[in-house]
């Protein structure tokens, strides 16, 4: 299994590049970044980073880590457009680029810079044609595409990307459309979840593989949860009885490691850990120290 990080696009930028930098040097295998514009709520929009400009900054602070967002909606920009960006940053990268890619959830943010924001279906409309119009570019030297929403003529990707399959990661959970383009168009799929979840999302988007034709083999799942972790019980015992709205692990390293064994039978193959929950600076790289040193070695 493999362990990533989710670093925080709304902390300043020297504290995001120092613990991704960190992350990349301690043993983690990949960086990940939200794409998203302003704070889904709070009235003053609140610092928040772009997450593309971010992830070229840190193709060249960090070294060998694979680097993407989780997930950039699709409303945000020309699908043909993102697919150029996840090409350029796969050069900038030396071929370690992840395009994730969903159908945009967050309204408010879409009112605020006046983007169109449609009902689900007319997103998971936009976000399949989009899933096969980025799949074309990236798999052909030219493409054409005629859909309702995009369209191409006789359009290259030059320069290529480095990866022979740069992999395009699909975001989302909705079992009849977004696991069915998933199974069609992904190379990876990622989702909130708990490892009981993750093993019915799983079997949907294998049964999806199987109707479409394609091996589930091909498609890596990777999961999310919020993590806590520490030795010390009176630290953890206050965090086992709250709710924080989202999936979340609480626990000594010893549990963690018995947690991430279920998430592997459940065939999650990247585990992500963001750090919203984490604290400061410091705070923070003692987390991800005190889960990559006691928790991942029994994983891997």
């Amino acid at each position: 299994m493999r362990f990533s990080f989710w670093t925080n696009n709304t902390d300043p930028w020297d504290d995001i590049r120092a613990a991704c930098v960190h992350a990349g040097s301690s043993g983690w295998d990949g960086l990940w970044i939200a794409d998203h514009f302003m704070p889904f709520s709070g009235d003053d929009g609140g610092p928040t980073h772009e997450a593309w400009t971010m992830l070229g900054a840190l193709a060249d602070a960090v070294p060998r880590v694979r680097l993407g967002t989780l997930v950039s909606g699709n409303t945000y920009r020309y699908p043909a457009v993102l697919a150029k960006m996840a090409a350029t940053l796969d050069n900038i990268s030396g071929g370690r680029a992840v395009l994730g890619l969903g159908a945009g959830w967050q309204e408010n943010e879409h009112t605020a810079y006046g983007m169109e924001f449609s009902d689900v279906k007319g997103r998971l409309d936009r976000l399949e044609e989009a899933a096969e119009l980025i799949a074309s570019l990236l798999h052909n030297e030219r493409s054409d595409f005629a859909g309702s929403h995009y369209s191409l003529a006789d359009a290259p990707l030059s320069p290529r990307p480095v990866q022979d399959r740069l992999p395009v990661m699909i975001g989302g959970g909705g079992e009849k459309r977004t696991l069915r383009i998933t199974a069609r168009f992904a190379d990876e799929w990622n989702v909130w979840g708990t490892p009981e979840v993750l093993a019915h999302k799983n079997s949907v988007i294998n049964r999806h593989c199987a109707e479409v034709g394609r091996d589930p083999a091909d498609i890596q799942r990777s999961a999310v949860a919020l993590v806590f972790i520490s030795n010390d019980e009176a630290e953890l015992a206050p965090l086992r009885e709250l709710d924080f709205g989202r999936p979340t692990i609480v626990g000594t390293p010893r549990e963690l490691i018995e947690k991430m064994g279920e998430y592997a039978e459940a065939g999650v193959d990247e585990f992500i850990v963001p750090d919203f929950t984490m604290g400061r600076l410091e705070k923070r790289i003692d987390i991800l120290d005190l889960f990559i040193s006691e928790v991942v070695p029994a994983c891997r």
